[in-house]
């Protein structure tokens, strides 16, 4: 059996994942990314729109229509922010703090299914791994370097 390689394994589990939290979320007439948006968003001071997009690690044009839907479902408000009046805040209403809830139990859930069924050393040594690999993406270690092969081995 041909060996797969590490880059397939994460993209076939990041889409697992993905598509799971999914078809969770449109039983609540949601996206993954609206969970993520409301996860993201602190429930009580909101956040500038600016900030959003970094912090989920999400292109600006994806963000703004995830933001557009979510106001169209009466998830958020858009505010201007009392300190800049040129940037926006982006709050949650009662019916986002709801579903920031429902967003919130079923990532604990996730979290709480896998940490019965993957031992702690095992998922200590994911996390290291998964840390590890964002380092030498973020370092430009794999191909950002022409000496990144030689200098890594």
């Amino acid at each position: 059996m041909k060996e797969k390689t590490i880059d397939y394994i994460l993209r076939a589990t990041w889409q697992a994942v993905s598509r799971m939290y999914n078809e969770e979320a449109s039983k609540y007439g949601a996206s993954m990314s609206i969970g993520f948006a409301l996860l993201s968003i602190d429930k009580d001071n909101g956040i500038p729109s600016t900030a959003l997009g970094p912090q989920m690690g999400m292109e600006p044009t994806s963000l703004t229509r995830t933001l557009k839907s979510m106001e169209e479902k009466g998830l958020i408000v858009r505010k201007k922010n009392p300190v800049d009046g040129r940037g926006v805040l982006i709050h949650l209403t009662k019916l986002g703090k709801e579903k920031r809830e429902l967003s919130r139990d079923r990532v604990l859930k996730f979290n709480d299914v896998i940490r019965q069924h993957v031992p702690q050393e095992k998922l200590d040594n994911f996390i290291e791994v998964a840390e590890l690999i964002n380092d030498l993406i973020a370092e430009k270690l794999i191909f950002g370097s022409d000496d990144a092969e030689t200098t890594n081995k």
